[in-house]
């Protein structure tokens, strides 16, 4: 199911940081810390940019087909069946990304708010929510990543500039860390965290100017990215990189300790626990709609509002499936460095394949000529 109007440039920046900033931004100090020490900040800015290297990978594929998905366009590249394979894949990836996704917040909440609530339940009404949001078509599907985000990023702003009162910056220094061996490993682990930005491939079709998409690509990714590196850099000034090593969600005991002035509020963490709830449902609105969409496009539906309900019981089961916390967040980061060959390494095949090969089209819609009557235009190389 597709929307007869087109997304502007704005609302594809906003999807491009809502799709970034999501449930992993409570673990993110801890990730960082644990490859770089001191240096974390360098590891998230060091991982907001490969995150951005795939991000353009998307960009450049879609100028070239600017009419055109991900699933289909890959078909054009490499055949059909091979490029079916791929798609699956990337299919099968994102519904296991939301699963997981959605598995860790409920962690989260019955841990800090709910804690005699069953985790199943937590988890379920959060992927009831996303499957209902993701049955309206792609331009509503904008309309709701551009009007939470400033709903997210000003709190989120605002309590890493109020933390900063408690940081000392001696725990930043050495600035390059005191493992730089393992900056490119955190790098990388930073970077499975920009991975749902890969729903940029079904959006830049719909974009009323597909050939501009990479300025609020770029945009949109400076805005999480340097979100990302500020929490980081707030957090390790706060705690310090050792005692970082000991929290399991740094991003929650920093909201802990920040406070208004005057005292107005002298805990954010449930203020800011609100903020990180619609983080979460936007990251997993854009994950559930990527899958439902490249699965309308492989199997040549031409409506896809039943599939996030048809898939809800597997999505929920999968997310079942970790036995603890601990499990899952080993889970998540092995998937997640696989994962990385579907999202960065793939879509560069791809790209180099149609360098090769000179395949590109036109993002004329031959379909609606025929229809409307009027002669069709030669095919594209």
């Amino acid at each position: 199911m597709r929307s007869d109007r087109e997304i502007t440039m704005i609302q594809l920046g906003s999807v491009v940081s809502s799709s970034i900033i999501g449930v992993g931004i409570l673990p993110l100090p801890l990730f960082a810390v644990r490859a770089g020490g001191a240096g974390a900040p360098l590891v998230a800015m060091l991982g907001s940019m490969i995150g951005f290297a795939g991000i353009w990978l998307l960009v450049a594929l879609g100028k070239r087909f600017p009419r055109e998905t991900f699933v289909q366009y890959s078909q054009s590249i490499v055949g059909k069946w091979p490029a079916a394979v791929g798609s699956l894949l990337i299919i099968v990836y994102f519904t296991v990304l939301t699963a997981f996704g959605a598995r860790e917040f409920g962690e989260v909440v019955i841990t800090s708010v709910l804690k005699n609530t069953p985790v199943e339940v937590t988890v379920i009404v959060m992927l009831l929510l996303t499957a209902v949001s993701c049955r309206q078509d792609l331009t509503a599907f904008a309309y709701i990543q551009y009007f939470y985000l400033p709903v997210i990023l000003v709190p989120a702003w605002l309590i890493v500039i109020l933390s900063l009162k408690n940081a000392d910056f001696i725990n930043l220094l050495p600035l390059w860390g005191n493992e730089p061996q393992g900056i490119w490993r955190g790098g990388l682990s930073i970077a499975n965290l920009f991975q749902t930005s890969f729903v940029i491939s079904c959006i830049i079709p719909a974009m009323k100017h597909p050939n501009k998409a990479l300025i609020p690509c770029v945009w949109g990714t400076v805005l999480a990215g340097a979100m990302y590196v500020a929490i980081v850099a707030a957090a390790v000034g706060v705690f310090g990189a050792e005692e970082i090593r000991l929290l399991l969600w740094p991003t929650l005991e920093l909201a802990k300790t920040t406070s208004l002035p005057a005292n107005v509020l002298e805990r954010m963490d449930a203020a800011f626990l609100s903020i990180w709830v619609t983080a979460v449902f936007t990251t997993l609105h854009c994950s559930y709609t990527l899958t439902v969409v490249s699965m309308a496009d492989l199997f040549k539906l031409k409506d896809y509002r039943a599939l996030p309900i048809f898939l809800l019981p597997l999505v929920f089961m999968l997310a079942m499936q970790p036995q603890s916390i601990v499990q899952m967040y080993t889970t998540i980061h092995f998937i997640g460095q696989l994962g990385l060959l579907l999202t960065i390494g793939y879509p560069a095949v791809l790209l180099l394949i149609a360098l090769a090969r000179g395949k590109r089209s036109d993002g004329v819609d031959r379909k609606s000529l025929e229809k409307n009557g009027l002669p069709d235009l030669p095919a594209s190389d």
